[in-house]
């Protein structure tokens, strides 16, 4: 195995072929001259922040001894926190995650580096340097597994939010492991992760989880939003414990949740029922800015909601109210309109309506769907691309059973693209079923896209369940 040099044989070296003194190289560096001379002499170790000062001085990026300096500073010594901390900083900076796992794995055997490790988690965590807290958090959360702890569940908190991606299985068991946590936070931090959890379950289409969790979070923020208005002392009032929405947002927000999950399930009545509880919020105390904005944002969800529940039951005089309604929206944002159309392609689809008059009103916001930028919010971030996939779905078959057979393909092959990508298995059988339908009017190349599309799924399926020996 080849021998790589310490960092002091690089730096004299370095010295020898340029015939510096090491008083110079000092005074290049910025570095003290006895620092230098200790370190060369009684490898005595300078500081990261000195060792940029040399790295930089010798012509080289900075990071690029860092992981000799890990080996030979921090793990073969006896842990110091004061070149511990700098390290994980500098290599949070420049994204080193390897060597971050290295110097984690090495500390957490002494349990009195935890709530060190924690409290540099969460500023990255609040820097959004996600990747970087993720083996903090992790190497915390398994010091401290046996622990019945606050710290345990708001590091089992991050992990959850950090770890939802694209992959659905994945994130429903990320939603599973972290449910069990969600009693040990603070009461407070507790709204904000049912949210989250919820908003998980409302991505993940799993409605009657949604329902349950959406029930728990309103039950506990209507005890909260009580307590607070008895001006008793709250735990909300310590520094770190603050919800991101005014707390009654969460009572109405529940009931939004399990309107969405009833009129999912084809229970527009009570749906319609929960959609007139969030609408009417004369019982917030409150009558600030910010209170007032989130008043009005649900009285303008619920207006449109009553709409959209009343048309998808059936009710099809809701179809120009509801387009008419669309059109005056014009703070509207492009993940709504979203929405809303979708709405309309499925009663349109469910009942046989001729929608072509809202499709052409509304062909540039449609034409901008494939622009949208990634949302920084989980909820938007992670239901978005299931809408577009469905919203596509439900478009190609509008066109395809009208007979417009180039825009029907069009957007199938896009629902079908969208559908592999996101591992939804029920919205790439519904494309395939409806393409197999319409095939015969399918041209030669897109025959040959959806074959391709078929093998890149099976080829998939076979790596995640690991079939391949099978088939030969």
């Amino acid at each position: 195995m080849e021998h790589t040099p310490t960092i002091l044989a690089e730096l004299e070296n370095y010295l020898q072929q340029h015939e510096l003194p090491l008083v110079q190289f000092a005074e290049l560096s910025g570095v003290f001259l006895r620092t230098l001379s200790n370190w060369i002499n009684r490898h005595q170790p300078v500081s990261v922040e000195q060792l940029d000062r040399v790295t930089l001085a010798m012509g080289l990026p900075r990071g690029h001894f860092y992981e000799r300096y890990i080996e030979h500073y921090i793990i073969d010594r006896a842990p110091n926190w004061r070149r511990i901390e700098p390290m994980l900083y500098r290599c949070a900076e420049l994204d080193k995650l390897e060597a971050i796992k290295r110097v984690v794995g090495h500390i957490m055997d002494n349990l009195l580096y935890s709530p060190r490790l924690f409290e540099l988690a969460e500023n990255l965590f609040a820097q959004d340097r996600h990747a970087a807290a993720l083996p903090l958090y992790k190497g915390v959360a398994e010091a401290e597994k046996y622990q019945h702890s606050e710290r345990l569940a708001i590091c089992q908190y991050r992990l959850f939010t950090i770890q939802i991606g694209d992959d659905k299985e994945q994130n429903l068991k990320a939603a599973t492991r972290f449910e069990i946590f969600i009693e040990r936070l603070d009461e407070i931090e507790q709204l904000d992760a049912l949210k989250d959890l919820a908003n998980v379950y409302r991505s993940l289409q799993e409605w009657d989880m949604l329902y349950e969790t959406a029930l728990k979070m309103k039950e506990k923020a209507q005890i909260q939003y009580t307590l607070k208005h008895q001006q008793k002392k709250r735990k909300s009032e310590e520094p770190g414990k603050k919800l991101s929405r005014p707390m009654f947002v969460y009572i109405a927000y529940a009931d939004l949740l399990c309107a969405d999950s009833r009129e999912t399930q084809g229970d527009y009545e009570q749906a319609l029922q929960l959609t007139y509880a969030y609408s009417d919020l004369d019982w917030v105390v409150e009558t600030d800015e910010d209170t007032l904005y989130w008043v009005n944002l649900f009285k303008h969800w619920a207006q449109a909601n009553t709409m959209v529940n009343k048309l998808l039951s059936g009710d099809i005089s809701a179809l120009h109210d509801y387009v008419k309604y669309i059109a005056a929206s014009s703070d509207t944002t492009e993940e709504d309109r979203i929405v809303q159309l979708l709405n309309i392609m499925i009663a349109a689809n469910r009942y046989a309506i001729d929608v072509d008059h809202a499709l052409s009103h509304f062909e540039v916001d449609i034409n901008s769907f494939a622009q949208l930028p990634i949302s920084t919010d989980m909820y938007t971030r992670k239901v978005l691309p299931d809408y577009l996939a469905y919203f596509g779905y439900e478009l190609s078959y509008y066109y395809l059973y009208k007979g417009m057979y180039s825009d029907g393909f069009k957007h199938l092959k896009s629902a079908t693209l969208k559908a592999i990508t996101l591992k939804n298995e029920t919205y790439f059988i519904n494309c395939l079923g409806l393409f197999d339908h319409f095939k015969a009017y399918a041209a030669d190349e897109i025959k040959v896209e959806f074959s391709k599309f078929i093998e890149k799924a099976w080829l998939n399926n076979v790596k995640k369940n690991s079939t391949a020996g099978c088939c030969s």
